[in-house]
């Protein structure tokens, strides 16, 4: 079984929805994170978290209104904003039974791992191996503290764990504001994040106004190239081809958090072909 098996299979348990909570964290600016997040049509609070991280903290709780896992929601909406940006995407999530992360970037298959609410490892030393090479982490100090994560440890729950977590991406330039940290309720990181000064309020202001954002910024940025020409139409396609069947497959399982990403697949790619025409990227 893979790492991500690993998770998945440790992650898909259901666990008492009341005690969970979550939170997105984007290796981008916010002005980047806000026309993308947008398209996820949830409301969220976007807060910077330091020099290149922002923090997305849902408004909501889809998880219990939707009965679906916690950890299932937040690897849908890390995968769909993964997959319309340049930057990975790490969901970090917990319930009273259990604690992990997700991390997503472009169209590389998701990475997680999951420890139990006593801080007992469930997953792979893979998956940390594949979290820090792919979030440019240290391979030397970076990883010999990632690794102690995965070791037995008496002393540490799984909230211990995750703010291990943090503290190893911390030296990646993430700086979580004060009381927005794992294992808080998921008011406490409403309120807290509420109160931050330069808190921007996410919210869907329908298909047009998102995408237009959006195309504004990536074609503003060093992924501009990927809006014209040959590669946009490329990657246009292969958003289709990803799209449709996820798409189906979400609705089957009834699963919201995958349907968002897979409808934003599809989408994009709509949009993306369009976009190439409209521009002249057939010249």
């Amino acid at each position: 079984m893979s790492s991500d098996d690993a998770a998945a299979s440790a992650g898909s348990v259901s666990g008492p929805a009341k005690g969970a909570g979550a939170l997105l964290l984007c290796r981008s600016e916010p002005e980047a994170v806000e026309s993308v997040a947008q398209l996820l049509r949830e409301r969220m609070l976007l807060v910077p978290a330091g020099p290149e991280w922002s923090v997305l903290v849902p408004e909501g709780k889809p998880w219990l209104d939707d009965g679906e896992p916690v950890d299932r929601v937040l690897t849908g909406w890390a995968t769909a904003l993964a997959v319309g940006a340049p930057w990975p995407v790490l969901a970090l999530w917990w319930d009273p039974d259990r604690s992990g992360y997700t991390l997503a970037s472009g169209f590389r298959r998701t990475v997680g791992y999951v420890w139990l609410a006593n801080g007992t490892p469930v997953g792979e030393d893979e998956a940390m191996r594949t979290f820090a090479a792919r979030l440019g982490l240290d391979p030397v100090l970076d990883m010999q503290s990632l690794e102690a994560l995965t070791r037995p440890d008496s002393e540490a729950d799984a909230r211990a764990r995750m703010l291990g977590l943090v503290a190893v991406l911390s030296r990646a330039g993430l700086v979580l504001p004060a009381g927005l940290g794992p294992g808080e309720p998921a008011d406490r990181l409403r309120e807290v994040a509420r109160v931050q000064r330069a808190v921007r309020q996410v919210e869907w202001s329908g298909w047009r106004d998102a995408v237009r954002a959006e195309l504004d910024v990536v074609e503003s940025g060093p992924a501009g190239v990927w809006l014209r020409g040959p590669k946009a139409r490329g990657l246009a396609v292969a958003q289709l081809v990803a799209g449709v069947p996820l798409a189906a497959w979400a609705v089957r399982r009834r699963s919201g958090g995958w349907a968002v990403a897979g409808v934003l697949l599809v989408v994009q790619g709509v949009v993306g072909l369009a976009y190439d025409r409209v521009r002249g990227g057939r010249g």
